[in-house]
């Protein structure tokens, strides 16, 4: 049944298409395998290649040149084989022989002739057999032997016959296909060799020449038969009767004759099926220009109905009686107007039989026009489509749907590309259980003032979209639908937005809101205040570059404020060049954001900081040239995909290193990678992909240079020591202190020194790391550590330079919170980290821990402080983690460090 649908049901119109278009298949050279499964399509093969791996289960070898299949019998495990589109004159006999599990086989498109039991005797367990296009000729009773058959397909072959067999066999077999071949007259014992198959139901006679049909031709299948295709069959007015009467009695419940030349339906034309319970009838693409009335009085069990592409001129009160459960009518492009011919008359109470239909499309149909009555009599409608059509309709008044006040159900109507320029107040008063309008594409042209929605009391999404930017909006043009979930506004506004209050301050319960393609320049930071369930914005293609500017009058424009809870972010082709430090603060669920075709360069270090949760970021077509973690890192940690091409990447260490690393290392699908990252400097790089760039290139190479000074000249090595004595002799002092304790050992007990420290740790950090210290390191003085902070334990009075030494010296440990903004501390780098050094030689104590918040060189840490991680223990050298979940093992190695000794080992 489901496949008959996919056959038979047009996707019903609520309406939008899409359309597909093939593509042409280059030749390949060789064949790709994905799991179990092998494509040598489109590579010119004689015979199948031997060279697959063996366990194979699907294999596609279809647009060749093989002339048989003997190269199968390599690949026992195959359940699937495509060999279409080549020169097959036979399916060997052997083939399910030494296929046993083959459950698929398609060769249509091939030259297949004579077919005989022997050839199929093996192919016990096949499902689906595909043989159209060739040249069948049946020898006996080739299909007997297949048992499990389910699918048959024999279209195309010039058979003259729909007799496959003389004796019951293919008792699985569920549908038949029989289509394009030259069968002009259905046989009384047509369909006997299916009298044994329970399952079947769908039979497919498309594009048949078809004069005659038999009395009793249905009579072997007609209690199993479910779904009928006729489809571009020239049938007469009276083959179509005699057809119908053959059908009576029949278990038909879905019948499609599209395109069949059916010109004109008497009242006599289906009267066979009203001894049947269909409940699907397809007549599109008849170009019918006259319904008889009472033509549809014999299918009291429709359901669906289509009447697409046919040339109505006149619907009238009684052209659809008879179809009171009739629950979908399709009616797209059925009434349409030519040059020379007036609009199509629908009279009133058309409809009025169709008490139970809840889906009516007329999309793209032409009428005179919305009269008074034309939808009255339906109750249950709950989806009108009126997009497309042409009526004339211009102004939308409070009466224009009054016969739509007796459908209390509808919730759905669609008024795309009407022609209409204008909204009365009350337009849409009589729909009170509307929850969808669609005004797309229309030339609406006024100011909203708010009337023009009142009493849309259950409405949830209004489009507006693409209506020429001829709409402006006022403080109240929302204010009767609070109610309001979706809200598309792109290409259709004019004037500013720079209001007070918000024209979407009522919308409390919006969750989409699309205003791109509107040119807007002007807009305040109190835009969306109140907006705190919205998921979805779309500002794309405005002009929004000089909110976000630094040199903007009054500062910045924080716009985005109130909408942290958006998941979806579109500000693409609106000239920024800049995001503000907290533009982006606390958009923690944030999942997709996309600023592409901007002029991004230089980005603050923690502008992406908050988004957590990002896994969509687009950034194609900026400015940027570098690309490092200090602003990548956090969204570049969970992101599922990433777009950034087309922007001139500067590949030197300093800006494309890490990215360089990420990019070859990631999980996540980088698409136009490598060929669409290019590098635009320096030199050696440009035009080359990112991915050439050669991180080796970026090592220290410092300490290979002062090995050729020294094995080169003694004089070098007599400079270089005594500036190493001169301006690293505490270094030198320090690591002597550490041998000797280590060759010596201490002579200080360490029972003793250890009761003597009134705190576990003193803190070393920047003021602007103090938030950090309180949040992750203090909580930890609830287990009963102790730490000294300056600003909080100094005693008053005390210079600066007393209380560090007296409690640097009274603390067991000495913590560094090592980020770029210590190593720029004058205190930390001129006496802190030096006295913290000093006593540590003088105790011969291993005291320090370091705990990296941000990447810092060992170069930067040598420089500013005069540390290296080797000097200390691995277990005191700490990172901050990027990923919350793992910041419990981070406490836990702290808590290790504080409880280690200081005694050197």
């Amino acid at each position: 049944m489901e496949q008959m649908k996919l056959i038979l049901l047009p996707l019903f119109c609520m309406c939008f298409h899409a359309h597909c278009a093939g593509s042409a298949y280059p030749h390949k050279s060789t064949c790709t395998t994905e799991n179990d499964k092998a494509d040598c399509s489109h590579m010119n093969l004689d015979v199948v290649p031997t060279n697959l791996p063996k366990n194979i289960t699907t294999l596609d070898v279809s647009h060749n040149r093989l002339k048989n299949l003997s190269s199968l019998l390599l690949y026992s495990n195959l359940v699937n084989v495509d060999a279409s589109y080549n020169s097959l004159t036979a399916i060997e006999k052997d083939l399910c022989l030494s296929l046993p599990h083959l459950q698929i086989l398609n060769v249509q498109h091939n030259e297949v002739y004579l077919m005989s039991e022997k050839d199929l005797k093996n192919c016990c367990y096949l499902t689906q057999l595909d043989l159209s296009y060739n040249r069948l000729k049946l020898q006996g009773e080739p299909f007997s032997v297949l048992k499990s058959l389910t699918w048959l397909d024999v279209s195309k072959n010039k058979l003259k016959s729909a007799k496959l067999g003389i004796q019951a066999q293919l008792p699985n077999l569920v549908t038949l296909v029989l289509s394009g071949n030259e069968i002009s007259v259905l046989q009384k014992n047509d369909f006997s060799f299916l009298s044994n198959s329970s399952a079947f139901r769908v039979l497919i006679l498309s594009s048949l020449p078809l004069k005659k049909v038999e009395n009793g031709c249905f009579q072997a299948i007609a209690s199993r038969l479910s779904d009928l295709v006729l489809d571009q069959s020239k049938l007469t007015p009276q083959f179509t009767s005699n057809l119908c009467e053959e059908l009576a009695g029949t278990a038909l419940r879905n019948l499609s004759l599209k395109n069949t030349l059916q010109v004109t339906l008497l009242n006599t034309t289906f009267q066979g099926l009203d001894k049947t319970n269909i409940t699907v009838l397809d007549l599109s693409y008849n170009t019918m220009s006259k319904i008889a009335e009472g033509a549809f009085q014999w299918f009291s069990r429709l359901t669906f109905l289509s009447l697409e592409h046919n040339s109505f001129r006149h619907l009238t009160k009684d052209t659809f009686s008879g179809l009171r459960n009739l629950r979908q009518l399709n009616l797209r492009k059925a009434l349409i107007k030519s040059h020379s011919s007036s609009l199509p008359i629908i009279e009133d109470f058309s409809f009025h039989h169709l008490v139970q239909l809840e889906h009516l499309c007329m999309e793209n149909t032409a009428f005179r026009g919305i009269t008074e009555h034309i939808f009255s009599g339906l109750l249950h409608l709950k989806t009108l489509d009126l997009s497309w059509s042409i009526t004339g309709l211009k102004t939308v008044t409070n009466i224009t749907f009054a016969s739509l006040q007796e459908s209390p159900l509808l919730e759905t109507l669609n008024l795309t590309a009407m022609g209409i320029n204008r909204l009365g107040p009350g337009a849409f008063s009589i729909l009170g259980n509307l929850t969808t309008l669609l005004l797309g594409r229309n030339f609406i042209n006024q100011q909203l003032k708010g009337v023009e929605l009142e009493g849309l009391t259950s409405i949830k999404e209004i489009d507006m979209s693409i209506n020429q930017q001829s709409i402006s909006l006022t403080n109240t043009s929302f204010i009767h639908v609070p109610w309001l979930r979706i809200l598309k506004l792109g290409r259709a506004l004019k004037g500013t937005l720079d209001m007070e209050p918000s024209p979407f301050r009522p919308l409390v319960n919006l969750t989409v809101l699309d205003l791109s393609n509107n040119n807007i320049a002007n807009i305040n930071d109190g835009m969306l205040k109140g907006l705190h369930h919205l998921k979805v914005l779309k500002m794309q293609h405005n002009n929004l570059a000089r909110l976000w500017k630094t040199a903007n009058p009054g500062g910045p424009v924080f716009f985005l404020k109130d909408a942290t809870k958006l998941t979806f972010l579109a500000l693409d082709y609106n000239g920024l060049d800049e995001i503000p430090l907290d533009a982006l603060r606390g958009f923690s669920e944030l999942r997709e954001l996309s600023l592409r075709g901007n002029l991004l360069d230089q980005l603050h270090a923690s502008v992406f900081n908050d988004l957590q949760s990002l896994k969509y970021l687009h950034l194609q077509k900026n400015l940027i040239t570098s690309v490092q973690r200090a602003i990548f890192g956090v969204p570049l940690s969970n992101l599922t995909e990433l777009y950034m091409d087309h922007n001139p990447f500067d590949c030197t260490c300093e800006s494309i290193l890490w990215f360089s690393e990420w990019l070859n290392s990631t999980n996540a699908s980088v698409p136009g990678f490598p060929q669409s990252y290019i590098c635009n400097t320096p030199n050696a790089y440009f035009n080359r992909s990112v991915m050439k760039f050669d991180p080796l290139s970026c090592k220290d190479m410092t300490p290979f240079k002062a090995l050729y000074i020294l094995s080169s000249t003694a004089v070098l090595m007599l400079l270089f020591t005594a500036f190493l004595v001169h301006f690293q002799g505490w270094r030198i002092q320090f690591f002597w202190s550490i041998m000797v304790n280590r060759m010596l050992g201490s002579m200080k007990d360490e029972s003793v020194t250890e009761g003597r420290y009134a705190y576990d740790a003193y803190i070393i950090h920047t003021a602007k790391d103090r938030p950090w210290v309180e949040r992750s390191l203090l909580p930890l003085e609830d287990e009963k550590f102790t730490f000294f902070l300056e600003d909080r334990d100094a005693t008053p009075g005390f210079s600066q330079l007393d209380t560090i030494i007296d409690n640097m010296g009274q603390s067991r440990k000495i913590i560094f919170v090592i980020t770029e903004m210590l190593l720029k501390d004058p205190w930390c780098r001129q006496f802190k980290a030096h006295h913290a050094l000093h006593q540590v030689m003088e105790d011969n104590r291993d005291s320090l821990i370091l705990i990296f918040l941000q990447d810092v060189t060992d170069y930067n840490l040598n420089r500013s402080l005069h540390l290296r991680r080797g000097m200390l223990k691995p277990c005191c050298v700490l990172y901050w983690p990027l990923h919350r979940e793992r910041i419990p093992a981070f406490h836990q190695k702290l808590r290790s460090a504080l409880a280690s000794t200081n005694k050197v080992n």
